[in-house]
């Protein structure tokens, strides 16, 4: 599997880290930058 496939993760872990991210957005960081914390 190549790193960074998101394949693997259940539906209830892709919404998580996408609440996460956006909360991260929200507080100014780059969008490419909370997809990493995110993940």
């Amino acid at each position: 599997m190549p790193k960074g496939d998101k394949g693997s993760y259940t539906d209830k872990q892709k919404r998580k880290a996408e609440h996460i991210e956006e909360g991260y957005e929200k507080r100014g960081t780059s969008k490419k930058e909370a997809e990493k914390r995110a993940w």
